[in-house]
């Protein structure tokens, strides 16, 4: 019971984070200069004082801010993001045709840095001293110190044009697409590959920094002196008595910077071309679309939500000390 009353605690403080979130967005998008009227007259090719007030009628911008404001907390909460100004379509839909290509880049980045990087920290904690725990110590310092904008470009640079065998735009070639499913599966993954390595680089260096470090501290302690003098092997020492305990710290780095992640993802996105949330911001930002950017800013904050929501549950896996907490 008290395990159930801490997710529920949880939940309801997720909820009220996300109220939070929906009406910041709201009144910081609506602070910014410009008028959105101005911009779908444009497209239309231009409109009088009467077509003016015909299409901020049509959109709800006529009315005061506060009436704008509730309208939309109480369509958000209903799953209604509203109709995209730029697309004129809802805006539900276009976050969830393009949420698929960013999770696919946030989680491949983020799953190969935290397994790569992992595994590096714990061999360089085994040796400290070596020539490979150097090596891992300065590649992590340089990775670290590295804009995933800046990686991007570098390796658009490098793979467009010194060596172009990589696709640097896109996530699908045209011509494949009368290929069958494992032939388009491998081109999204060969598209895939510089834009996740671009965002992964510098957590891949964030996380085998943090777990040599950590291991180095759990090795330490007096449990783990007892485990060899009982006589078990190293690898044993190391994989069932060191490494879950030094995973605590990856875990809440891993939940705190989830939203670093997608934030980096939408640059890299921009950078790539890749077709997901980053590049439908990019889109609504240029067009003043309120809607699209308040439903992709809101959206990935719940996604951020989400994310340390399930690393504070993760805690009680991984230290039963804190399942009745």
């Amino acid at each position: 019971m008290n395990a159930l009353a801490a997710v529920l605690r949880r939940l309801v403080l997720a909820f009220g984070l996300v109220l939070a979130v929906l009406a910041l967005n709201f009144l910081l998008i609506h602070a910014a200069p410009g008028d959105p009227a101005e911009v779908i007259a444009g497209e239309m090719g231009g409109a009088d004082k009467e077509a003016m007030a015909s299409i901020r009628k049509a959109y709800g911008l006529d009315r005061p801010l506060h009436e704008q404001f509730f309208t939309y907390i109480g369509r958000s909460l209903q799953g209604d993001l509203g109709q995209s100004y730029l697309f004129n379509r809802p805006v539900s839909e276009l976050i969830f045709e393009r949420l698929g290509p960013t999770v696919l880049l946030v989680m491949t980045a983020l799953l190969g840095a935290i397994s790569i990087g992992t595994l590096l920290g714990v061999l360089a904690s085994r040796r400290p001293d070596s020539l490979f725990s150097g090596a891992v110590t300065v590649l992590s310092m340089i990775g670290y110190a590295m804009p995933v904008f800046w990686t991007g470009i570098l390796l658009v640079i490098l793979f467009g044009k010194v060596l172009p065998i990589m696709p640097i735009a896109g996530m699908r070639d045209v011509r494949m697409m009368g290929a069958g499913p494992l032939a388009h599966a491998l081109d999204v993954l060969h598209h895939l590959v510089l834009p996740a390595l671009t965002l992964g680089l510098v957590y891949l260096a964030q996380y085998s920094r943090l777990a040599r470090a950590s291991m180095l501290e759990v090795l330490s302690l007096d449990y783990i002196r007892t485990a060899r003098a009982k006589g078990l092997g190293e690898v044993s020492v190391t994989l069932k008595h060191a490494l879950r305990n030094a995973l605590m710290p990856l875990v809440t780095i891993a939940g705190l910077q989830f939203g670093n992640v997608i934030s980096g993802a939408l640059l890299v996105e921009t950078v790539f071309s890749w077709p997901g949330l980053g590049t439908l911001a990019l889109d609504a930002i240029l067009g003043r679309d309120y809607p699209t950017l308040l439903g992709v800013l809101t959206f990935s904050a719940i996604l951020v939500i989400v994310a340390n929501l399930l690393t504070d549950l993760s805690y009680r896996w991984i230290d039963p000390r804190l399942r009745g907490r």
